[in-house]
């Protein structure tokens, strides 16, 4: 008598993992969401926050205050393989999250988070994105669009997002928890 093997079930962080290397995965509510690696206008905003604010922040060059993990992409498990997104950019305050983790999971909610939009990702960044981030306590979210050439800044309070500002083209960036210095907006677009 033939006894037919169990097939193993991939989990939800299984398939994640086995995506090729020019996706990026996200588990949001239980669902698995892919998209490809950025387009150009999204590479150059992300890599332009990136400099903007790695630079004092980060690494405490220029006057800065220094104090701030920011990187790029990082792998954030709200729940271990099960509740997992990918912002673009996330800063942690070194206090909370004194040094990073030795693997890819980051298991420490961010202080901040920021989503670049684009055509294929906006509605997921401000319909499924933000309310997970809200309901984790990340307490600053920016969303940056480099079509719309416009930045918004956001604020949880009490457990809803309170919109600090709006800025578009060429404003000056100084938002929460960025404040202590000031960027143009215009750095951003290509």
């Amino acid at each position: 008598m033939n006894q037919a093997k169990a097939v193993p079930r991939l989990t939800r962080y299984d398939q994640l993992l086995a995506l090729p290397e020019n996706q990026v995965g996200e588990i949001i509510g239980g669902q698995l969401y892919t998209q490809p690696r950025p387009a150009g206008p999204h590479a150059a905003a992300e890599s332009a926050i990136n400099v903007n604010l790695g630079s004092p922040f980060h690494f405490g060059r220029g006057g800065g205050p220094g104090g701030w993990w920011i990187l790029v992409e990082p792998e954030i498990h709200f729940v271990r393989d099960t509740e997992v997104a990918v912002p673009d950019l996330a800063g942690w305050r070194r206090e909370r999250m004194p040094t990073i983790p030795r693997d890819h999971r980051f298991e420490v909610v961010p202080d901040w988070v920021c989503e670049i939009l684009s055509p294929s990702t906006a509605q997921k960044d401000r319909t499924l994105k933000l309310p997970l981030y809200a309901r984790y306590g990340v307490a600053h979210a920016w969303l940056a669009d480099p079509l719309a050439r416009t930045l918004e800044a956001f604020e949880l309070r009490e457990g809803q997002w309170v919109l600090l500002g709006a800025i578009g083209e060429d404003a000056p960036v100084c938002f929460p928890p960025f404040a202590a210095i000031t960027f143009s907006l215009a750095d951003l677009w290509v």
